[in-house]
Formats: C-alpha cells, sequence, structure tokens
C-alpha cells in the first residue's frame, strides 16, 4: 500500500476508534480507553497533529497520556471510572432487566474493575 493511502486508512481508522470511545462513554458495555488508546496509535502513524490534538485533549488528554507513559491511572480517575462504571451497568441490568444482562454485565464489570485496579497508582497528582 501506498504510503500516502497506509496515512488516510491510520487516520480513518484513528477517527473510528475516538468515536467509539466518545460512545464508550454513555455505553457501559463499550470500553472508552482502549478505543482512544488505538485512536492514539493510528494517529501516531498517519497523522503527527492528530495525535497532538488527542494527546493535548482537555478531558482525555492526560489521562492517556499518563496509561501510555506509565501505565498507571491516578486514584481520582480510577475511583470516577469504578463508580460511573458500576452505576451504569447498574443501571443497565435495571432499565433493561433481561436474564443476560444481568449475567453478562456484571462479569465485564468484574473484568474492568481488575484491569483498574492491577494498574499502578501514579505517585504524585496534580490537585
Amino acid at each position: 500500500m501506498k504510503p500516502y493511502l497506509q496515512k488516510k486508512l491510520y487516520v480513518l481508522l484513528g477517527s473510528l476508534f475516538v468515536g467509539l470511545g466518545a460512545l464508550g462513554i454513555v455505553l457501559p458495555i463499550l470500553p472508552t480507553t482502549p478505543f482512544l488508546l488505538l485512536a492514539s496509535a493510528c494517529y501516531l502513524r498517519g497523522s503527527e497533529r492528530l495525535h497532538r490534538r488527542l494527546l493535548s485533549h482537555p478531558v482525555f488528554g492526560k489521562m492517556l497520556a499518563d496509561y501510555i507513559q506509565h501505565r498507571a491511572v491516578s486514584r481520582r480517575n480510577r475511583r470516577n471510572a469504578l463508580v460511573f462504571l458500576w452505576a451504569s451497568l447498574l443501571l443497565s441490568i435495571v432499565i433493561g432487566s433481561k436474564p443476560l444482562l444481568t449475567i453478562l454485565l456484571p462479569m465485564i464489570g468484574i473484568a474492568v474493575t481488575i484491569h483498574l485496579l492491577s494498574l499502578r497508582t501514579l505517585p504524585c497528582e496534580e490537585a
């Protein structure tokens, strides 16, 4: 594949992953961070400008940079992620009230919780 087309493909995929990550904010079974990490990797290969823009995003930038550079998360971000995760999962179970949701969503929640708790905590957090 020609380098120009390859870069365009990476930008297209990066943009798709940003969109999926944004959806993951409101949909409990769609993860936000993995899609944003994929978007970062794609933008890194396709557009330096978009990569810088994603890493300087006011909401996601620092979180992504911390995860990429240190494989760590702040206590505040971990707490907020866990609270939002479990609140949205429980709300989905109550609203959906389907047996499959009652089984599947807690399993997803447990897996995500284990992953979040396995990450290192950033040693110094900015106030």
